[in-house]
């Protein structure tokens, strides 16, 4: 005779995944230096404007030193740009 009931166990293993610390880091007006992460994701939701790159995860990050802004350039694409001061 089995021992454990058959089937349906697999489904709930694994439930719990941690979170990848995705996001905006860095608002609007705030001071960024070359290198430093404004805004993790997956997938284009905000796009690089001026003095910004995006890197092949899609990581925004910053060319220059300078203050952050965001704004709409369409109503579906989102820009992030640094101006230099």
């Amino acid at each position: 005779m089995a021992h454990k009931k058959a089937g349906g166990a697999k489904a709930r293993q694994g439930g719990n995944v941690v979170g990848k610390r995705l996001g905006i880091k860095l608002s609007h007006g705030s001071r960024v230096s070359p290198g430093q992460i404004i805004v993790r994701q997956r997938g284009k939701t905000f796009y690089p404007g001026k003095n910004v790159r995006m890197g092949r995860d899609f990581t925004i990050y910053s060319l220059a030193d300078g203050v952050v802004s965001f704004r709409n350039k369409t109503r579906r694409k989102k820009v992030v740009s640094v101006t230099e001061e």
